[in-house]
């Protein structure tokens, strides 16, 4: 696997007509992987279908207060598959629009097969902090949002330092210690946003786009594996 040490990305004849998103493969993948479970789901499939779907790939806590005899799929997958599902087209979009955005950044720095491991992991830190907050509850978790939180804490780690923010060159910017993140006035906004939208989540306010309750608890345990663990998938010299 090999990385990029120039920006390839923008046509060198056409350096000011980039694309607003120009969205790497995998990053690519996963979205259309993710549109094409929702419209099967919302257009093409039976309820009962439907219904068991959910079933088998959400993520629901009381699976994991009762023996495991009788579920070992979903009580395996499931703290993955979850997040590939999703409650509406309205909050497929708004994660679809955030993974294009912080996705990609990491994707071209990272190289697409630790894309999907980390994807694999973060989902994983999503449904574990959501779990400890909701043992034994039957509540339903689906979405992507945990991974794109841990996507935008990955980003906060190199994504904000250099000469700032240029969405063609971030994923090249040295890697910041978390110390040194903490220390980037970018990085300490960024941060004091993003926590302060998900204090309100926790608080029942849904920002009119949800029906249901937005899982909040999976939105910081995606975002602080991120921040904390992306040097273990960051193959860049810091």
């Amino acid at each position: 696997m090999t990385f990029p040490q120039e920006p390839t990305d923008a046509a060198p004849d056409q350096p000011g007509h980039e694309p607003f998103f120009n969205i790497p493969n995998v990053v690519l993948a996963m979205l259309l992987v993710m549109v094409a479970i929702q419209v099967a789901m919302a257009s093409l499939l039976p309820e009962k279908a439907v219904l068991e779907i959910i079933l088998q790939g959400a993520f629901i806590p009381q699976r994991y207060a009762v023996p495991i005899a009788g579920q070992v799929g979903p009580y395996l997958w499931s703290p993955v598959t979850y997040s590939l599902l999703h409650g509406g087209y309205l909050h497929l979009a708004l994660n679809s629009f955030w993974l294009a955005a912080f996705g990609s950044i990491v994707a071209r720095r990272i190289g697409p097969v630790r894309f999907l491991v980390f994807w694999f992991a973060s989902a994983l830190a999503s449904a574990a902090l959501f779990l400890a907050f909701h043992w034994g509850d039957i509540s339903v978790m689906v979405g992507a949002s945990g991974v794109v939180s841990a996507l935008m804490g990955a980003a906060a780690r190199f994504a904000f330092g250099g000469h700032g923010f240029r969405r063609d060159l971030a994923h090249l910017n040295p890697r910041a210690s978390v110390a040194q993140s903490l220390r980037n006035r970018t990085v300490v906004g960024f941060l004091a946003v993003w926590f302060g939208i998900n204090l309100l989540a926790a608080g029942g306010f849904s920002f009119g786009i949800a029906d249901s309750a937005i899982a909040w608890e999976a939105h910081v345990g995606g975002f602080l594996f991120g921040f904390l663990c992306f040097s273990l998938f960051d193959p860049l010299d810091p």
